[in-house]
């Protein structure tokens, strides 16, 4: 074997504290990952391969090795830099912390869980003291998830002691770390003192601690950073939103009365800034709720090793919470839109050049009749018809999720709204096809209306208190007073179509004088075939169907003796005069009575008539009278 061509190996020289930089720290923390890591894939190796279980686990501990290697390393240089002032006393305790969990896993994995505990216990105080230390809330949740990672390896070191209470992990914590926390940590109080006093002097980070979040009165823990950095953005949309409704109250009684000096109907501007700053807040929930699904799936993927704490919520409850924001705050903004555009109509109605003279706007009295006159714009009312549609898909939404279906009160709000949303989506709906002329599509839409409004009457009743409406802000606010405004506009809507289709036709269903449509054109019945054939073969007493009826049957002249003969055909002005001659003969019969005789029968048909054979003998009844 060769020396390397004569050279020989030397060994560099310690670095020194002063050449130690950030890049360094990162470095060794890097080696020391990559080890570990590369131990678990052999430790998983080794339990699928069984012919070389031995030789992937002895490769498996010797890489586990240096990752502790490493980690010592990094917390040595740490050490030195903390006693030159050049590290801050946060950044040792969490070197300190990291170094103890792999030492800690490590004897765990030679089966040495009493010092395994020790090691676990005392890093898991350390993280507490960073958490309840912390500055920001992503350095809060960092330190509260790697505590909840290293809590089920504390609670299998504990049953493998044979305590009787490993589950309970905190008082364990609290009970080893107590006895051992000076001889694992030098000087741990001193560290714990310096660290107060950084975090009592540090700078104000209002804009990144997040406000606590309740459900039900109960808090909703947020333990992962990923989920702290999107929340936080939803928490400055909000902010800025709650900004934007107080300026917006602040200039618009200004603008009000001004605006009612001059006649104009506002609030179209106002309106469209509050829908800017509903998609900010509504692009925010998006990334939380797209972070939120990530981790639970990620959760429930590894059930087996969950690292969820007792008595707090899961993962699958907080997506299911940040999903309920995202469609109250949806809902905000499709109502906000309506309101926008029925304002905008308003306006556009009320400033009309018709309703101006001279410049000045016409009193209400004068516009009243003109204003029912003008057809509103077509756009408008399927435009509200589309934005109600989404509001009742999202209302849908909330009710399948899980924290609704376990709030009964909860799920019984939500249904109310779906279905005063239904009754409101019946009735601009109704709208729409009023101006086509259809009156009674309107009418069944109305009533259609009125039952949804019934529905939600009794779902109100049955709410002791509306869980929505005693938010600090309400998304949806429904009361008895509104629902009750809305019935008296569905029959005031319902009388005034009941009015406009007498005006149009006298309340028939089809127009005989509409357009070419076939829909508004009268129905014409066309009588079956089978009656042309029976009345070939049958003879019907008509002055009995007559006397059914209630009609009198026309008596006829009595015949005289003779049978009159055959005239001439005659000219055109001849036989117009034998009409009023006919019209004469029928007043006649109705003022002097006749006596019955009884009719000739039928003539049968005499055997002169030429026999038809063939086709025509058969088929001859079809070609009868019709």
């Amino acid at each position: 074997m060769t020396h390397g061509k004569g050279r020989e190996f030397k060994k560099l020289p310690p670095i020194k504290p002063e050449n130690i930089t950030d890049g360094y720290l990162q470095l060794l923390l890097f080696e020391a990952e990559r080890a570990w890591t590369y131990s678990r894939e052999l430790s998983l190796q080794a339990s699928s391969n069984k012919e070389k279980a031995s030789a992937l686990k002895r490769n498996a501990t010797s890489r586990f090795r240096r990752a502790v290697h490493w980690a010592t390393q990094l917390l040595s240089h740490c050490q030195a830099l903390h006693s030159s002032s050049r590290l801050s006393t946060s950044d040792l305790i969490q070197a300190t912390t990291y170094t103890l969990i792999l030492n800690g896993r490590f004897l765990s994995s030679r089966y040495d869980f009493e010092d395994a505990l020790v090691q676990l216990s005392v890093s898991r105080s350390l993280l507490d003291e960073l958490a309840s230390s912390a500055s920001t809330s992503r350095d809060q949740a960092l330190a509260t998830s790697f505590a909840d990672e290293i809590g089920p390896e504390i609670r299998y070191c504990a049953h493998e002691l044979g305590r009787a209470k490993a589950y309970e992990i905190d008082s364990i914590v609290k009970d080893v770390a107590a006895k051992h926390k000076n001889e694992i940590v030098e000087g741990y109080d001193s560290l714990i003192q310096k660290l107060a006093k950084e975090s009592s002097g540090g700078v104000d980070s209002g804009k990144k601690t997040l406000r606590p979040i309740d459900w039900e009165g109960e808090p909703v823990p947020v333990r992962n950073p990923e989920l702290v950095d999107v929340l936080l953005r939803v928490q400055e949309a909000e902010e800025k939103l709650i900004d934007a409704e107080g300026a917006d109250k602040q200039t618009g009684e200004v603008e009000v009365s001004e605006e009612k000096k001059k006649g104009r109907i506002g609030k179209g501007t106002r309106s469209k800034r509050g829908v800017a700053a509903y998609d900010a807040i509504l692009l925010a929930l998006s990334d939380a709720e797209e972070v939120a699904r990530k981790l639970a799936e990620a959760q429930q993927a590894g059930a087996s090793s969950s690292t969820t704490v007792p008595g707090t919520r899961d993962l699958q409850f907080v997506h299911a919470f940040i999903v309920f924001q995202l469609l109250s705050r949806r809902i905000q903004r499709d109502l906000l839109l309506i309101t926008t555009l029925i304002h905008q109509s308003q306006a556009t109605t009320h400033n009309h050049p018709h309703n101006l003279v001279k410049g000045k706007v016409l009193s209400a009295t004068n516009t009243s009749a003109n204003s029912r006159r003008e057809q509103t714009d077509a756009r408008l009312f399927p435009a509200v018809v589309k934005l109600l549609d989404t509001i009742l898909q999202s209302l849908s939404q909330m009710r399948a999720l899980s924290v609704v279906d376990d709030s009964p009160d909860l799920a019984s709000a939500v249904e109310a709204r779906t279905a005063v949303t239904k009754a409101k989506r019946c009735r601009y709906l109704a709208r729409c096809y009023a101006p086509l002329k259809r009156y009674a599509e309107s009418l069944t839409l109305t009533q259609h209306a009125t039952i949804h409004l019934r529905e939600t009457n009794s779902l109100i009743s049955l709410l002791s208190d509306d869980p929505i409406n005693s938010l600090s802000q309400p998304f949806f606010p429904l009361t008895p007073s509104i629902v009750t405004s809305l019935e008296e506009e569905l029959s005031a809507d319902s009388l005034q179509f009941k009015k406009d289709w007498f005006t149009f036709n006298g309340g028939a269903v089809t127009s005989p004088s509409g357009p070419g449509s076939e829909a508004q054109q009268p129905k014409t019945y066309k009588k079956p075939l089978f009656y042309d054939i029976a009345l070939n073969y049958i003879q019907l007493d008509m002055e009995r169907l007559q006397e059914r009826a209630g009609k009198t049957p026309e008596t006829l002249p009595a015949p005289t003796g003779t049978t009159p003969k055959p005239q001439p055909i005659q000219s055109g002005p001849v036989q117009k005069q034998a009409e009023p001659e006919k019209k004469a003969g029928v007043s006649l019969s109705k003022t002097v009575k006749v006596e019955e005789v009884s009719r000739p029968s039928t003539p049968e048909p005499s055997s002169a008539v030429p026999v038809r054979s063939g086709l025509s003998s058969l088929l001859g009844g079809w070609w009868g009278r019709k």
